[in-house]
């Protein structure tokens, strides 16, 4: 008997280390932190335009990962508000040169350090690429020098790997190009069944990614400089369900599980006043 429940421990490490599915550590509330700006959808039709943007610039390049969607503008087939949810789907339908529509929603606001909270329930079909990510504040698709303005993936799901979750930090020196970039999973096996609180916290010293309570990725600054580090600035928040592209289209994109959808219950960002003064 022990034997076996020795040999179960044993397995259960070996399963927990292989998907990586277990937590690194848990959040710890941090009182200092303030609400400054959130999204609650508590109201119908197009995303709140106070709010957020549509980020449509990069269509014609596909957005450099030879991505299959065209992203709309304000339209309400691919991005709306409905029953307290956000809502942004992929559709398979012939668009400008495009087999595919959806929508990448961009906050009007940014923000250096905090706490940003999104729930979500992701879309599962084949060929999706799913994203909850921040860029640096004032950058668009044309100003080009990515990575080294620095980018930070909260979220990242495809459909070919359902329930793997990856949080990731892209800089001049840590790409995924070359395969160096800060980067973690955690298996959330009901990712698109139930609603999951994607986070992240930065601050001048760390960036830390969670799903739920469970702290699963952190990238500590090393103090190297900017090549490495480059997120002491304010970022913005996207959201977006890409279609194929490099990533999404390893293993092909099953057209019959369109359409896809993102359901977003809210987004909440805090920061600590201490930090932004």
């Amino acid at each position: 008997m022990k034997t076996s429940v020795f040999l179960i421990g044993i397995l259960l490490v070996i399963v927990c280390f292989a998907f990586s599915s277990c937590c690194i550590g848990d959040y710890k509330a941090n009182e200092e932190y303030e609400l400054v700006w959130s999204d609650e959808f508590d109201y119908n039709g197009l995303p709140d335009s106070t709010k957020w943007e549509y980020d449509t610039e990069g269509n014609d390049a596909g957005w450099g990962n030879s991505e299959a969607q065209y992203y709309t503008k304000a339209d309400i087939d691919n991005a709306w508000v409905e029953n307290g949810k956000l809502n942004i789907t992929a559709h398979q339908e012939n668009f400008e040169d495009k087999e595919f529509t959806s929508a990448r929603l961009i906050s009007k606001a940014d923000w250096q350090y905090g706490r940003i909270e999104v729930s979500a329930k992701l879309p599962e079909g084949r060929g999706t690429w799913s994203a909850i990510w921040v860029m640096p504040g004032g950058w668009t698709f044309s100003d080009g020098n990515w990575p080294d303005i620095g980018e930070i993936d909260i979220m990242e799901h495809v459909g070919h790997e359902l329930g793997v979750i990856h949080a990731s930090a892209h800089s001049k020196d840590y790409q995924w190009q070359r395969n160096t970039q800060k980067t973690a999973i955690v298996t959330i096996p009901d990712a698109a069944e139930k609603f999951h609180l994607y986070i992240l916290e930065w601050n001048p010293d760390v960036v830390k990614a969670y799903v739920d309570d469970c702290l699963y990725f952190e990238y500590k600054n090393e103090g190297l400089g900017e090549s490495k580090w480059p997120y002491d600035k304010p970022f913005y928040l996207i959201l977006n369900v890409a279609v194929g592209g490099a990533w999404g289209n390893m293993k092909g994109i099953d057209k019959d599980a369109f359409p896809q959808t993102m359901e977003v219950d809210y987004v909440r960002v805090y920061q600590n006043k201490s930090l932004t003064k």
